[in-house]
Order: C-alpha cells, then sequence, then structure tokens
C-alpha cells in the first residue's frame, strides 16, 4: 500500500505566488464592492486599483526567500522581479488615466479595473516561471483580460480590434502548446533549465522535431512580441485601441514576452543550436527593417507609433541573438526609457481624441490634425516634439541612452553587422518622427469643426505626461543608477 506523501506549507514557498494573489484579491474585491453598492466613483476603483499595486510592488521588491516555490514551478530570480517591477510600475502610471473624461465610458465599468488586475497578474506568472505551462497559463490570463478591455471602448473598430487580437493570439497560442508538448516528448520535462541537459544528451536528435518545436515557439512569441512576420495585428489593434491603452500594449505585454524569451531562446543559444541564432538574427533585422518602411508611408500617427513600437520591439529583440550579460542588461534599460516616452506619446494622442468630434472619417489622429500645432498647443506641440526626438534616438532624450548601450553591448560580443544595422534603422526612424514635428512647427493650422486638442487634459494626464517629460529629458541623470541595478538583478539570474 502506498503511503500518502506529505507536503508542508513551509515548503511550498507560498511566499512567491503572494504578488499575483494580491492582484488577482484586488479584482475580487473590487467586482464584490460593486455587487454590494453599484454606481460608486471610479476614483474609487482608481484608488484601490494603485494600491493593490502598490501592495504587489512592496511584495516583489520585499521576497527575501528561496527562488523556487510552489512545486518548483515559480521561478523568482533577479529578472523576475526586475521585470515585475517594471509591469508593475507602467501599470501604476497607466491606470489614473482613468481619471479623464466621462466620455470614456469604459473606465465607469468596475470590471475594467478587476479585468486589468487580473491582466497584470497573468503577466507575473509568464515572468515568474521557467515551467511552459505555467507560462501559457500566465500568458492566457493577460491576453484574455486585454481583449475585453480592448471591447470595452465601445467602438466598432474596438470591437474589430479585440476580435483580430483574440483570433491571433489563439493562433498563437496554439503555437505554443504544440512546440510545448513537442519538446515534453523529447525531454519528459516542461520545465525549461532542464530541458537543455536532456537535448544535449541526445545530441538534438531528432532534429527535425527540435526544429519544429522551436519553430512553433518562435512564432508563437512573434506574435506576442509583434516580430515580422507576425506582426500583422499590430497597427489595427493598435488604431481600434484608446490611444492610452494602445501605449500600455506596446511596452507591458512586451516585457512579459522579452523575459519567456530570453529563457527559451537564451538556453537554446548557449547550448550552441546555433540556427536558432541565425533564426532569431534573420527576424530582427526584417522587423527593424520593414516596420520603418512601413511607417514611413503612414498617414496616421497612431499607426506610425504602432509600427515604429514594432521596430523598437526588433530592436530590443537583438539583445536576446547577443545573448551577452550587458545585451540583456541593455534589453531592460532600454525597455525602462521607452516605457516613459512612448507611453507619454500616445497619451498625448488621448489628450486630442473626441468620440463625436471627428476630424477625418477614417484616421483618429491624420498627420493633417496637429498641423500648426505650436500656434493653438504650444506647450503640448513641445512635449509631442521631445517624444518623438527620443524615440528617434536623439541625444541627450532618454531612448539614445537605450540605442546606444544596447549597440555597444552588439560591437562588444563581435556582431558588428547587427550593430550597422541598428544605426541605419534609427537613422531612417528619424524621418517619420520629424515628419510629425515638421506638421506641429512648420504647417499652418487648419480649420476643422473636429479640432480639439485639449478636450481630455485632466490633472491626472497632465501629471503622467509631465513625468514622462522630465525622465525624457533628464535621462542622463539615471542612465549610471538604472545600470547599476539592472545589472545586479541580471547577473544574479545567470544571464
Amino acid at each position: 500500500m502506498l503511503e500518502p506523501i506529505s507536503v508542508s506549507i513551509a515548503s511550498l514557498n507560498l511566499a512567491t505566488l503572494a504578488p499575483m494573489l494580491i492582484l488577482i484579491s484586488g479584482g475580487l474585491i473590487i467586482l464584490c464592492i460593486d455587487l454590494i453598492a453599484k454606481n460608486l466613483s471610479k476614483q474609487l476603483y482608481v484608488v484601490l486599483s494603485i494600491l493593490f499595486l502598490l501592495l504587489d510592488l512592496g511584495a516583489v521588491l520585499g521576497y527575501q526567500g528561496a527562488v523556487r516555490g510552489f512545486f518548483d514551478v515559480m521561478l523568482v530570480d533577479g529578472i523576475s522581479i526586475l521585470s515585475q517591477a517594471i509591469i508593475l510600475f507602467a501599470s501604476m502610471l497607466f491606470i489614473p488615466l482613468a481619471l479623464t473624461s466621462k466620455r470614456f465610458h469604459e473606465y465607469t465599468f468596475p470590471e475594467y479595473f478587476a479585468l486589468f488586475l487580473f491582466m497584470i497578474s497573468g503577466f507575473q506568472f509568464m515572468v515568474s516561471s521557467d515551467n511552459l505551462i505555467l507560462i501559457f497559463i500566465g500568458l492566457e490570463l493577460g491576453s484574455l483580460a486585454l481583449y475585453t478591455l480592448i471591447a470595452m471602448h465601445n467602438r466598432d473598430r474596438s470591437f474589430e480590434a479585440a476580435i483580430k487580437y483574440f483570433t491571433m493570439g489563439a493562433m498563437a497560442a496554439g503555437f505554443f502548446v504544440m512546440g510545448a508538448l513537442i519538446l515534453y516528448a523529447l525531454t519528459g520535462t516542461v520545465e525549461i533549465a532542464k530541458m537543455i541537459p536532456v537535448l544535449e544528451a541526445r545530441n538534438y536528435d531528432p532534429i527535425v522535431a527540435v526544429l519544429a518545436a522551436v519553430s512553433f515557439l518562435i512564432a508563437a512569441l512573434g506574435f506576442k512580441l509583434s516580430q515580422v512576420p507576425f506582426h500583422t495585428w499590430t497597427p489595427d489593434v493598435y488604431e481600434g485601441s484608446s490611444a492610452a491603452l494602445a501605449g500600455y500594449m506596446s511596452v507591458v505585454p512586451k516585457i512579459a514576452g522579452f523575459v519567456v524569451a530570453i529563457r527559451i531562446f537564451e538556453f537554446l543559444i548557449h547550448a550552441n543550436i546555433v540556427w536558432v541564432q541565425y533564426v532569431l538574427y534573420t527576424i530582427v533585422v526584417i522587423t527593424m527593417t520593414l516596420s520603418n518602411i512601413m511607417a514611413l508611408v503612414q498617414q496616421d500617427v497612431k499607426r506610425m507609433l504602432a509600427y515604429s513600437s514594432i521596430s523598437h520591439a526588433g530592436f530590443v529583440m537583438a539583445a536576446i541573438v547577443i545573448g551577452t550579460t550587458q545585451a540583456n542588461s541593455a534589453l531592460f534599460l532600454y525597455w525602462v526609457l521607452f516605457l516613459f516616452t512612448n507611453l507619454g506619446a500616445f497619451a498625448m494622442l488621448w489628450v486630442s481624441r473626441h468620440k463625436s468630434k471627428i476630424w477625418h472619417d477614417r484616421f483618429d489622429h491624420p498627420y493633417t490634425k496637429f498641423s500648426g500645432m505650436i500656434s493653438i498647443m504650444p506647450f503640448g506641440a513641445v512635449v509631442m516634439g521631445l517624444f518623438m526626438m527620443s524615440l528617434a534616438g536623439v541625444p541627450p532624450f532618454s531612448l539614445f541612452w537605450g540605442k546606444l548601450y544596447l549597440m555597444g553591448a552588439a560591437v562588444n560580443a563581435g556582431f558588428i553587422w547587427l550593430a550597422i544595422i541598428m544605426a541605419i534603422n534609427s537613422a531612417i526612424s528619424i524621418y517619420y518622427y520629424l515628419k510629425l514635428v515638421v506638421y506641429m512647427f512648420l504647417h499652418d493650422p487648419i480649420e476643422n469643426e473636429g479640432t480639439i486638442y485639449v478636450k481630455n487634459a485632466s490633472t491626472a494626464l497632465k501629471t503622467i505626461i509631465g513625468f514622462s517629460t522630465v525622465v525624457t529629458i533628464f535621462a542622463f541623470l539615471l542612465i549610471n543608477p538604472l545600470l547599476e541595478i539592472i545589472t545586479a538583478y541580471v547577473k544574479a539570474s545567470g544571464f
């Protein structure tokens, strides 16, 4: 007769689950409050959301326990803590945007805030495990909540965007499951760290099966990270989403995807599966180049920023190809700086958005809408111009330092041609960023009944844009302290 297996609570190390449980509990509490008392002010839900995010951040940064937990499926290493901190900080920047005009009715629903917290917990699960099953659960939890948040914007284009994102996300989920299934069949484990020794012992035989598994995973993460040719959903989904949510989507889901890509692909590259590096190298180059070319011909600023975010994702994906500690540190540094600049740029679009007074039948934010903005809204034009300069990598603004450090990592690792291609693409991007600056500063204002520049300029929105502007301008003061912190966490994870 088999003896029962006893598991002590201490051995489970439940503290590794605490950050996610805080947010899941927060979402449930918000739903329960709504059941008890209807029609409460959305300010309450904003404050509660920020409170739970702060508690979560405290649990993440204050964690002092073992790296592994909960039957070893949780992995709380340096990269996990670093990426969770970025996710939570970005979320705390985003959620006050709910305190904008009442016309954006999705913010009046408590379900919006509950889904938002559930979504973040899913991303936290993704970055806090090397178990493919738990990564998949986190991926789906975050994605399903995000689909709903997009649809709640209550526009025909928003419903279309949510359906497109759901369809492409379902395909990506299928690819991820197929890749994980093949790797499990080959190795007998779903933990990434345990797969590599088994594959090495078998000399990666059968090579066809390994090739198929990795190809499925590249496709799955390619969808989530908007890598060419898996990027086609991105411009339409960003265009259909609210400008603020589009900016959030360009940052937070991608950092979760980058961490999963680091855990999977850098293991394979360091295990001398050379073709994986070649495939990723090709995808990175095509992603940066093609998205830049597509951005050149866009007539809408939001679609231009969508293609711009694809280019930046390809730029950062180069760090995974390089695979050194400096490159991984550069990845996180770049994305922290990108967080402020890109969220600020999308928030500036949110200032001028109105549901009934539409400038153009096809586009919400055509370039012509910003003609002569310096005459109508001088401060806004200057701030938007600063964000464009930063995204283009013009010194001394924030993303210049991120690009410089990442290209330096490429040169130091011997990827000279990759660094040259990155520099060329940065030069190309200057054109379409400056195109908006030219419209704002050098064109005359155009009279149109849809001309609205400051309709949604609430105090919360002004504060967040101001904070993003300060970081964008004075980032050079933060580079060395940020690098020291980031490098310490990356080295602690062994990457």
